[in-house]
């Protein structure tokens, strides 16, 4: 039987990692799954929250020792999953809900596919059962999935939201860039797998992303406390499109140009520091030039 590790990334979100080891562990296909929950170090007592799953067996936790953000923490879990010969790995923030039959319909698209492909998408709808906006595949670098009935789409990028990956792609093309920390480290990872491999969204996988709201970020509305995120957004988003060539040089000027536009005309305070996260941010998207690690 292959085997499969489920990387569930955690931080200070202990009720919903709970409800998202439940998912886990009422997979129809949980006898070949292993949950491996990667915790930032978590100040709000995550470990004895989910201690009865620990001391049962039921998942295996890891701290990591500090807050290494989204990127690290799925650098992290990937790289132990690798290294302890799994055959796939399931990725997921810890609001992500699986239903039953999510990973059954990722390995019967891993068996039907013949093993050839990089990597398997499933989709993510929102609390009310609508496509949730943030996670939607890209199926070319600049146009967003809207085929979400047909079997299998093919797509160049995807969220960490229920992303299935073979261990021999891991192996082949690196390590998700731990640098990235927050933002867009999925992006560049599976954009980084298809380049190589073809990839699909897989519509008959469903997971369920409780989020906040359906929507993405927005830097002309959200709060002036977040800006700093930002800067890092915009820095990654630099990294990935600048490998695109003229097409991604063009895309993500584009992109630039209406994300000032709504902060002129959306933002209600402190636009001057809003636009100037953006240029900042983008500067230094050109100087950030992180390695990538293999698995050893």
């Amino acid at each position: 039987m292959k085997r499969v590790a489920a990387v569930v990334v955690t931080y200070n979100r202990k009720q919903l990692l709970r409800e998202n080891i439940e998912c886990l562990l009422a997979q129809s296909s949980k006898d070949c799954l292993d949950v491996l929950i990667i915790d930032n170090a978590s100040t709000d007592n995550t470990r004895e929250y989910i201690s009865e799953f620990i001391d049962e067996g039921k998942v295996k936790y890891y701290n990591t020792g500090a807050n290494l953000g989204g990127a690290g923490g799925f650098h992290y879990g990937i790289k132990l999953a690798a290294e302890n010969e799994y055959d796939y790995v399931w990725i997921m923030d810890d609001d992500c809900m699986p239903t039953e039959t999510a990973l059954s319909e990722l390995l019967r698209a891993d068996e039907k596919l013949g093993g050839n492909y990089g990597f398997l998408s499933s989709k993510t709808l929102w609390c009310d059962n609508d496509i949730c906006k943030m996670n939607i595949q890209r199926r070319t670098l600049t146009k967003k999935v809207n085929d979400f009935s047909s079997e299998s789409v093919p797509i160049v990028m995807a969220s960490f939201v229920s992303l299935f990956i073979p261990v021999g792609v891991i192996k082949e093309v690196g390590l998700p860039i731990k640098e990235f920390f927050i933002w867009s480290d999925d992006l560049e990872y599976t954009r980084r797998i298809s380049y190589k491999y073809k990839c699909y969204l897989c519509n008959l996988s469903v997971v369920i992303h409780k989020s906040d709201a359906n929507n993405g970020s927005n830097i002309a509305v959200d709060s002036i406390e977040r800006l700093e995120r930002y800067k890092l957004s915009y820095r990654n988003e630099v990294y990935i499109f600048r490998r695109e060539g003229i097409v991604g040089f063009f895309y993500q000027t584009l992109r630039l140009f209406l994300h000032i536009f709504r902060i002129l005309f959306k933002s209600k305070d402190n636009k001057s520091k809003r636009i100037k996260c953006v240029l900042e941010g983008t500067k230094n998207g050109f100087s950030f030039k992180p390695e990538i690690e293999y698995v050893g």
